[in-house]
């Protein structure tokens, strides 16, 4: 006699999304607020602005101190501390930009300056890579490092080719954060160099993150067109004249363009510029 199949079992219904530790959702809410911050906060106010409880901040505080998220400074404001550079590396371990672009340069003689590599996050970029430059410039860039996108010139070669809903936009009667009395704070004004950026392909900063440095950048494409990172050198104003800017220009925009061909991506072309080391930005 034949047995009857079993009867089908119903697939079992997909998974509800994990709870999330609330303890662990506050550690990293407050490491996140002091990294916009940009400068040390006390505890005090970082409870008034996370709207938690000071017991709450002060244990978490403890705790992230004591594993090096945190540091304090001498006058008791807390900030970030230097045991996130190891997150910051292992991220970039595994950024296939990173592999690449580094990779351009395992055959090649270093150049004579720095050119950097960065990526956006939110309103901000982060360099993920350097290739050292034989001439030092006296401004280090580390992985990891952070930097306003609407000022510095790798964040600016990838905001003018994102939509216009992209670009960081302060509250309203706010100004864009400011570096230098240089440095560009108005929107409008940010979209006019913007604008200006994708008519040449390649991006500006003169003297907005420090005084004294001239910067430019190119973008850097994926198959899909869209711009994932941003290539740049820092030069000394001072010294740069017109054929060391056409040499740099030259260097970023072929740079950004053999990383978005490694990428699978390609470049637009991009229009020549002049230089006048009196010029005002």
């Amino acid at each position: 006699m034949l047995q009857s199949a079993p009867a089908a079992v119903p697939p079992s219904p997909l998974p509800a999304a994990s709870p999330l530790v609330p303890a662990v959702v506050r550690a990293l809410t407050l490491l996140d607020q002091l990294a916009r911050q940009r400068q040390p906060m006390s505890m005090a106010r970082l409870a008034t602005e996370l709207a938690l409880p000071k017991s709450s901040v002060h244990g978490l505080c403890n705790t992230l101190l004591s594993f090096g998220y945190l540091r304090r400074q001498a006058d008791g404001g807390l900030s970030i501390g230097p045991r996130v550079m190891s997150l910051a590396e292992a991220f970039v371990a595994g950024t296939d930009v990173v592999r690449e672009f580094d990779a351009l340069w395992s055959a090649a003689k270093a150049p004579d300056e720095t050119v950097l590599l960065s990526v956006l996050d939110g309103d901000d970029v982060i360099y993920l890579s350097a290739r050292n430059g034989t001439r030092p410039l006296g401004m280090a860039f580390t992985p990891g490092m952070r930097l306003p996108a609407h000022l510095a010139a790798t964040g600016r070669a990838m905001l003018a080719f994102k939509p216009a809903a992209a670009s960081p936009r302060p509250a309203a009667g706010a100004a864009l954060t400011a570096l230098t009395p240089r440095s560009l704070t108005e929107p409008a004004a940010l979209a006019t160099e913007l604008a200006a950026t994708r008519q040449r392909g390649y991006s500006v900063d003169d003297e907005g993150v420090r005084l004294g440095v001239y910067c430019m950048a190119a973008p850097v494409f994926d198959a899909g067109g869209r711009p994932v990172a941003g290539v740049g050198v820092c030069l000394n104003k001072a010294t740069l004249t017109p054929v060391d800017l056409a040499r740099q220009q030259q260097r970023v925009i072929d740079t950004a363009r053999a990383l978005s061909q490694r990428l699978g991506g390609d470049a637009p072309a991009a229009a020549p510029t002049s230089f006048n080391p009196a010029r005002s930005a």
